[in-house]
C-alpha cells in the first residue's frame, strides 16, 4: 500500500527520506509542492530530481478526504461533505469575512463528549480522524479557494486563519492533532503563525498541559457554564475535569501560549445558562484568568430541545460582562441556512457509542 504523505510533517517526511537514500532538503521542497502549491502529481514537480519523482510514484501518494458534497451560503459560507470511509462523513467550513477567511476543520468522526447542546455529540462517535485526514481539509480547501501559490510568492491568503473546532474533540485526538499543526505552522507547508492557529476544547486539562509544551498555539475553551454543577449536565468531561482544573491550566497555558489571553466560547440556551445570575457568575469564575468571551447565540438543530435566547438577552448577558471589563463578542451567525453554524456540524456517523439509539428514544413524538 502506498504511503500517503499528507500523514507526515516535515521533520517525518525528512527522516522518512533519509531512509529511503534521499537528502533531507528534498523532503522540504516536496512539502513545499504539496502543501504550498497544491500539488498531488509528483511528475509536476519539476525542481525534484527525475529519480525521486519516480520513485515517489511508485511508493507514495497524496490523497486527502474524498469530498461528496460542496455547498455555499448566501453570505459566502462554504461547507464541504468529505467521505473519510465506507459509511463515515465528515463536515469542514470556510467562513469568509472582512480582512480574513477562517477554514473550521474537523479532528473526529464524531465525537465522544456528548455535549447536551451539539449536533456532532449527539450523533455519537467512530474513530479519530489520521493526520492525512485532519491536514487533507486544509489541502482540499486551499485548493478549491484558489489559495495555492508558488514558493516565495507574497500576498494576502484566503485562508488566513484555521480552527480546529469542526467534528470532534481535537485534544482527544492528540497524536494525529500534532502534526497537523506543526504542519500549519511550517513555512515549508502552510506557513501560518501560531497566533492564526486555534485549537478548541472542552477541557481535557492533561492534553491542554501538553499543548503548551509541544505546541502552543491559540487556545480556546468551551465553557458554557459558569458552575460545576451546571456544566456536568451541559459538559459532561467537566465531571473529570472540573472548573478549578480547568482554570488552573489555562492560566499555565498562558505561559507559553501566542496570545495573551484565552478564548471562552459560551453558547447561550435560553433558560439555561443565559441569566443574569450566571454572568455575574462567570465574572467571578474567570477573575485571574486573562480572557475574552465569544458568546454563541444557540444554534437549534433537529431534535433539540434548547432554544436561542431573545436579543434582548443575549445584549444583556454581553453588557454584563463587558462591565467587568472582559471583551465580550456574540458571534454572527454564518452559514445556518446550509447547517454549517457552530454546533450545527453532524456530517455522517456509524455510531459505535450507541448515542444516536439512545437520543432517538428520547425525543419527543
Amino acid at each position: 500500500m502506498k504511503e500517503n504523505l499528507l500523514a507526515y510533517d516535515v521533520p517525518t517526511l525528512s527522516a522518512r527520506f533519509a531512509q529511503w537514500g534521499e537528502k533531507p532538503f528534498r523532503a522540504r521542497q516536496v512539502a513545499s509542492w504539496i502543501h504550498r502549491r497544491g500539488c498531488d502529481d509528483f511528475e509536476q514537480m519539476t525542481d525534484v530530481a527525475k529519480s525521486l519523482r519516480v520513485a515517489l510514484s511508485d511508493r507514495a501518494e497524496i490523497r486527502p478526504p474524498l469530498p461528496i458534497r460542496d455547498e455555499t451560503a448566501r453570505d459566502g459560507t462554504r461547507k464541504w461533505l468529505f467521505a473519510v470511509d465506507e459509511g463515515n462523513a465528515i463536515e469542514t467550513v470556510f467562513i469568509p469575512e472582512e480582512g480574513r477567511g477562517t477554514l473550521c476543520v474537523s479532528t473526529q468522526v464524531g465525537c465522544a463528549l456528548d455535549c447536551a447542546f451539539c449536533a456532532t455529540g449527539k450523533q455519537g462517535f467512530n474513530r479519530n480522524l489520521t493526520t492525512a485526514e485532519i491536514i487533507g481539509q486544509l489541502w482540499h480547501a486551499k485548493r478549491a479557494l484558489g489559495d495555492v501559490r508558488s514558493t516565495g510568492e507574497a500576498g494576502p491568503r484566503v485562508i488566513s486563519n484555521v480552527v480546529l473546532m469542526g467534528m470532534g474533540e481535537p485534544l482527544a485526538n492528540y497524536e494525529n492533532l500534532l502534526p497537523a499543526l506543526r504542519l500549519m505552522l511550517d513555512d515549508h507547508a502552510y506557513g501560518l503563525s501560531r497566533r492564526r492557529v486555534t485549537v478548541s476544547t472542552a477541557g481535557i486539562v492533561p492534553a491542554i498541559e501538553r499543548l503548551r509544551s509541544d505546541c502552543p498555539v491559540a487556545l480556546a475553551v468551551s465553557l458554557h457554564a459558569p458552575t460545576d454543577a451546571l456544566r456536568d449536565r451541559l459538559v459532561p468531561i467537566n465531571r473529570k475535569y472540573p472548573l478549578a482544573m480547568l482554570m488552573r491550566a489555562c492560566r499555565r497555558y498562558l505561559e507559553a501560549a501566542p496570545r495573551d489571553f484565552i478564548t471562552f466560547e459560551y453558547a447561550l440556551l435560553e433558560g439555561v445558562n443565559d441569566g443574569d445570575e450566571h454572568a455575574r457568575q462567570v465574572i467571578r469564575l474567570v477573575a485571574d484568568v486573562p480572557c475574552k468571551f465569544n458568546l454563541i447565540p444557540f444554534n437549534p438543530f433537529p431534535g433539540t430541545l434548547y432554544r436561542r435566547p431573545s436579543l434582548d438577552r443575549i445584549r444583556r448577558f454581553q453588557e454584563i460582562l463587558m462591565a467587568a471589563d472582559i471583551v465580550t463578542t456574540v458571534r454572527k451567525t454564518r452559514g445556518d441556512a446550509i447547517e454549517a453554524a457552530c454546533g450545527q456540524l453532524a456530517g455522517r456517523v456509524r455510531d459505535k457509542t450507541r448515542r444516536t439509539l439512545a437520543v432517538l428514544a428520547e425525543s419527543p413524538r
